[in-house]
């Protein structure tokens, strides 16, 4: 590679604007410490006109980013759109073929299509870094790959997104309501003005959690359908009665060999108040690993915003422009392992669940008597009252049982007419 380095910029949201401002104030930072200048010869972007936080240079402006593969020598491109398809991905296996460097956040697209780009990468001696699409600037894509290299893991937990984890914490501290507290969140920038959703309801931890999962197990990424459950249907009630209980509830999301096979997933979950994860709190993102001989390590910072997002960004250049040619999965596509999908339906948990009842004679032993029926049985029992309004909820944290018993549980229970509206069901980390 050449002193000088030609870099372009695709995608000029949020992290791509900051990112373009941190190329041009951190450009001495960056020729100090790899000996090369950074030109930026190209950005783009959908509007040009749209109002952004930093000024960008409309002379190396490109409306069609294809347009820069004709007009540009470019020797690396940042990818900051984050579509799973589309551009993005075209983009992305344009450069590729193109024998330029490859540097994306874009989580989306590197747990759908990874597989095919880091072949496509690895074919022409080219890097695909994406440390950013996984827990924003923890640079844990870098300790497994590296740190961690020589190391046998068997699980890869903790809270991967931010936005889900903010809500959570900001509900117990407030004590207000899940819209209130989105709406919150969206004004502070953490979750999307418009539309939330795949923060919300697992879809993004999941990403993550696909990701990490190839990289410490050196297995292809899975398109196996697996349990996904969000934060949508947790209710300040449920915050406020984990909080009697001395737990907290925080969406994790879990990578683990049991048995050899994969058993990936990402759900709310009690822990302890006492634990760490159950003091990981506001944006912050953690992550656990448990290996050989590490034994427990842990990670955590924070997990969203231009800010760390652009730190693991920039990262993943000094890397290049230090002259590391890797594997993007750390290891080659071509050995990567094809792992057996664990059956959720053997997946053991304590559940909380809660119940809103009529309140009458007889209710509560209905719902232990159906309990019961499926062997799941009763550790500790709250029963709450609402005289004014005839009704009453009921809390139950269970002893441990299987997936299978707990949805064929559930399912029945949607039938009972003194139980107002579905239980609200949350699991509990070992």
């Amino acid at each position: 590679m050449n002193n000088i380095v030609n870099v372009a910029v695709v995608g000029l949201g949020q992290v791509g604007n900051y990112l373009f401002n941190e190329l041009i104030v951190k450009k001495k930072d960056i020729e100090l410490k790899t000996g090369k200048k950074v030109n930026v010869v190209a950005i783009s972007a959908k509007n040009i006109n749209k109002r952004r936080k930093y000024k960008i240079n409309r002379k190396i402006f490109y409306k069609n980013p294809f347009e820069i593969f004709k007009k540009e020598k470019v020797d690396i491109l940042f990818e900051v759109i984050g579509q799973s398809d589309g551009v993005s991905k075209k983009l992305v296996e344009t450069a590729l073929k193109n024998k330029i460097h490859v540097i994306t956040p874009n989580k989306a697209l590197i747990s759908k299509h990874g597989n095919n780009l880091a072949k496509l990468a690895e074919k022409n001696n080219v890097n695909l870094e994406f440390e950013a699409s996984v827990a924003g600037g923890i640079p844990i894509l870098r300790s497994i790959k590296e740190g961690l290299a020589t190391n046998k893991l068997s699980k890869v937990y903790g809270i991967l997104n931010g936005t889900s984890n903010y809500i959570l914490s900001e509900m117990e501290n407030s004590e207000q309501n899940f819209a209130d507290v989105l709406k919150k969140a969206q004004m502070l920038g953490y979750a999307e003005p418009g539309n939330p959703k795949l923060d919300l309801n697992g879809f993004d931890a999941f990403a993550k959690v696909r990701i990490l999962s190839a990289l410490a197990f050196n297995s292809k990424i899975s398109n196996k359908k697996c349990l996904m459950e969000g934060i949508e249907k947790i209710d300040l009630k449920d915050i406020k009665i984990a909080n009697q209980l001395d737990l907290r509830i925080k969406l994790l999301g879990i990578s683990e060999l049991k048995n050899n096979q994969l058993f990936e997933t990402v759900h709310p979950c009690l822990v302890s108040k006492k634990s760490y994860i159950g003091n990981v709190n506001g944006v912050m993102n953690a992550v656990i690993l448990n290996g050989k001989p590490v034994g427990e390590s842990v990670l955590q910072g924070e997990g969203a915003g231009p800010g760390p997002t652009s730190s693991s960004l920039l990262s993943d250049l000094l890397s290049i422009l230090r002259g590391n040619i890797k594997k993007p999965f750390g290891v080659s596509v071509n050995k990567l392992k094809t792992l057996k999908t664990y059956n959720v339906n053997n997946y053991v948990n304590s559940l909380y669940l809660r119940f809103e009842v009529k309140d009458k004679p007889g209710v509560l032993s209905q719902i232990t008597n159906r309990l019961a029926k499926y062997k799941i049985s009763v550790k500790r029992l709250i029963q709450t009252p609402d005289k004014k309004n005839n009704k009453a909820t009921i809390v139950i944290v269970t002893h441990k049982t299987t997936e299978l018993n707990c949805n064929s549980c559930l399912s029945i229970f949607s039938k009972n007419k003194n139980i107002l509206k579905s239980p609200t069901l949350i699991r509990l980390l070992d």
